[in-house]
């Protein structure tokens, strides 16, 4: 553990094992991603098309999410009840840096998203053993803002859950998921 006042150097975050992790501070996350997909539709048998339109909405996330400070993505395929179609459950961590002491209150952080939101979500300033943190939640994501010891920055935890929603037992998954996150 390190001090309120020090930032830290990483983060340890407890993820599921069935949950696939693509790192995206290499350059082979793409082919990382290819593998999920193509697994994941051969295992369900998705039609080709599927597939392709799967691979290009999770790289288009990726790709917006490394000009916002992205990490890594983690991925675990849910099917819909109909079956004709996987969406995958996925988890986004991305880095946003401050000079130190220059990152604003979780409260004030707060204010300024739910301007940015209007009513389209919900947002709310909670507490996790990881710090004051501003949680942003619609029907199928939720966003955890944990601001940084030493006022670094924020660390953005991003689910998105397009099959169960948020209030799931997937949902409360991603709230443990969150809630486990620790500063080293």
């Amino acid at each position: 553990m390190i001090s309120a006042e020090s930032p830290p150097s990483d983060y340890r975050l407890l993820v599921p094992r069935d949950w696939f992790r693509v790192d995206l501070t290499h350059d082979r996350w793409r082919r990382q991603l290819k593998t999920f997909v193509d697994k994941e539709s051969q295992n369900s048998g998705l039609p080709a098309e599927v597939a392709r339109e799967i691979w290009t909405s999770l790289r288009n996330t990726v790709e917006v999410g490394l000009g916002e400070g992205a990490l890594e993505f983690f991925l675990r395929t849910e099917m819909s009840e109909s079956s004709e179609s996987a969406a995958p459950a996925s988890l986004l961590v991305a880095l946003a840096l401050t000079p130190k002491g220059l990152a604003p209150q979780a409260a004030e952080f707060g204010q300024v998203l739910r301007r940015r939101v209007g009513d389209a979500a919900e947002v709310d300033v909670v507490t996790l053993p990881a710090g004051a943190t501003v949680r942003v939640r619609t029907d199928a994501t939720v966003d955890y803002h944990v601001r940084m010891p030493g006022a670094v920055g924020y660390l953005h935890l991003a689910f998105s859950l397009p099959v169960s929603g948020v209030r799931s037992p997937m949902g409360e998954l991603c709230d443990a998921m969150a809630h486990s996150l620790r500063w080293v």
